[in-house]
């Protein structure tokens, strides 16, 4: 017989064996691998009786809240070319005749027939598609609000109120700086800015390379949610030629901004290099050229910028008006002071900017006067010269000096926002880099 077979009849005999008194035996088996163990307890052993109690408790309950009526859930559609405001309601889910009824009839409604297309209609709608509540950003800036009370509508236009959002914007240079700005939805009052930052550093009518990238945080003013206008960059990186430039905008207590690098030198020229925007070099500056009006060879101590007629010409830098009219070849010429060695010419042109006389003080990009082609001009340009010490030196390539840093009492603070806003830009250039890969 096998030990499996004895080990069972063993247990088996335990198990119908009689118990004697004051004998506790209990027995398991594990049928486990073939293997039976057997447990009992101590001779003797006894069990204490557990005593029981029942307790019973009154709990609160919470308390119900009444049932909410239904608020409705928001939802927005812009208006497409050729909609009608019973087009934009219905892709809104709108059901709602009595709403339609009184859009249609109130006066107050009226804008709501005046739709320009990529403008935002809001409404606040129940489960089963009645209208609760319409915004609509009109024409005049005004918010136009129309809200269920009951079982009728009110209507009324109010001052809303603007918030301002930072935005974030990045790109790489394809073909020009304007095409990389659109194809990532950069404002062009915004590209405008970019340029004008940087004009210190880079020429933007020379020195743009394809594959130069920008990042770019500037504010988004918003009505209701609806964007409404850009507003000023607060960070900005451009890189060209492989060179990195950074600017920070400081808003200082006295309310003055200024743009300025990382270490809080200000990014801003004394004096710009270029005093007319987006323009070509069509007569550097030289000490022998052809003159196309003289016909014959001479030096050329200033650069020629074309551009059209009527074009605006700025002031390089900060100064005082030393002649504002008519001399030579120049035409009509106005000359400016700005202290110090440093004198601008700027000649050609067509007419002045009002106030513009001897004696006039200027700000670096106020307006002076308007591109034109009089004296010995053969087509509309501006000829500008830079001096020093009245002489003339090439404006495209003298190292120009900056503008006054961040002050030493404001620096902390300055480098404290300068922190947060260089992690932003850092976040536009990994984009653009991760995109090109």
């Amino acid at each position: 017989m096998s030990k499996l077979a004895i080990l069972a009849q063993r247990v088996t005999a335990l198990l119908l064996r009689p118990i004697g008194a004051g004998r506790v035996v209990a027995v398991a088996a594990f049928m486990a691998l073939g293997v039976v163990a057997a447990f009992g307890l101590a001779p003797d052993t006894t069990l204490d009786t557990v005593p029981r109690e029942r307790i019973t408790r009154e709990l609160a309950l919470p308390a119900l809240a009444p049932p909410v009526a239904d608020e409705g859930y928001w939802r927005e559609e812009r208006v497409r070319r050729g909609d009608t405001l019973g087009s934009v309601l219905a892709r809104l889910g709108i059901d709602d005749p009595a709403a339609q009824n009184f859009l249609r009839s109130d006066a107050r409604a009226r804008p709501l027939y005046q739709l320009r297309p990529d403008k935002a209609v809001r409404v606040r709608t129940d489960a089963g598609g009645r209208m609760l509540g319409l915004r609509y950003l009109t024409q005049s800036a005004d918010l136009l609000a129309v809200d269920r009370i009951g079982d009728g509508f009110f209507a009324q236009t109010m001052t809303p109120g603007a918030t301002v959002s930072l935005e974030l914007r990045a790109n790489e240079i394809r073909s020009s700086l304007f095409g990389a700005a659109d194809a990532v939805g950069l404002p062009d009052a915004v590209t405008v800015q970019l340029a004008d930052i940087f004009s210190g550093d880079i020429d933007f009518l020379h020195d743009l390379r394809r594959g130069d990238r920008f990042s770019v945080v500037y504010e988004m003013r918003r009505i209701d949610g609806e964007a409404t206008g850009a507003g000023r960059i607060v960070a900005a990186e451009f890189v060209n030629k492989g060179v990195s430039y950074r600017a920070f905008l400081w808003r200082a207590p006295d309310g003055t901004e200024s743009y300025h690098g990382d270490d809080g030198k200000s990014l801003k020229k004394a004096f710009l290099r270029s005093p007319v925007a987006f323009t070509r070099v069509t007569s550097g500056f030289s000490l022998a050229r052809f003159h196309p009006f003289l016909q014959a060879w001479r030096a050329h101590k200033g650069v020629d910028f074309a551009a059209p007629s009527g074009t605006p010409v700025l002031a390089a830098g900060a100064g005082k008006v030393a002649l504002a009219g008519t001399q030579g070849g120049y035409g009509n010429v106005v000359m400016l002071q700005h202290g110090g060695a440093h004198s601008t010419v700027y000649a050609h042109l067509s007419r002045f900017a009002p106030g513009m006389k001897a004696g006039a003080r200027v700000s670096q990009g106020d307006v002076v006067g308007y591109v034109g082609m009089t004296g010995w001009a053969t087509g509309p340009h501006l000829h500008y010269e830079f001096r020093v010490d009245n002489v003339q030196k090439n404006p495209l390539t003298i190292a120009l000096p900056n503008a006054q840093p961040v002050p030493a009492g404001q620096k902390a603070a300055f480098q404290v926002q300068v922190a947060s806003l260089a992690d932003e830009l850092a976040l536009g250039r990994g984009l653009v880099l991760a995109g090109g890969e």
